[in-house]
């Protein structure tokens, strides 16, 4: 079987295919970087650099979606749309202490302060609006051979 997750269109414009790559790889440190700096939110990057490998590269697409820490929420987006709870809290809590942080404190510019505070009410609109993921029972109950009643 097929998964969802490992389809991969790629872009016919090779031109295309190196500015999603570089974005793709920029996203990639950015969230790699927030899984050491809480006040940068991982998932969004994650969520753009995989969508970004889809497009431009099957082999940088595979490594991440089977990466051993990052790959299971991606997975989870990619094969369902959804997104467990922690990771939309987390994210959600993480954009709205960065962003109005780095708005108020280090940008003069108001219509800059603007453009980050829409960019973390758009990001934030999107995450609450995906669907949340179930939460996973590693129990017995939950194998093949539980009852369905």
């Amino acid at each position: 079987m097929k998964h969802r997750h490992l389809k991969v269109r790629l872009v016919k414009s090779e031109w295309l295919r190196y500015l999603l790559v570089g974005t793709g790889l920029l996203s990639l440190v950015a969230g790699v970087v927030g899984l050491f700096l809480p006040l940068i939110p991982t998932v969004p990057f994650l969520l753009v650099a995989v969508i970004c490998f889809s497009r431009s590269s099957e082999r940088f697409h595979t490594w991440l979606v089977e990466h051993r820490h990052l790959g299971p929420i991606l997975k989870e987006y990619l094969a369902h749309g959804s997104l467990p709870l922690r990771a939309k809290c987390l994210a959600i809590g993480a954009i709205w202490i960065s962003f109005p942080v780095t708005a108020l404190i280090f940008v003069e510019a108001v219509w800059l302060r603007i453009l980050l505070l829409s960019i973390a009410a758009c990001v934030t609109l999107y995450l609450l609006v995906l669907p949340t993921a179930p939460r996973r029972r590693d129990g017995p109950a939950s194998g093949a051979g539980a009852d369905p009643s």
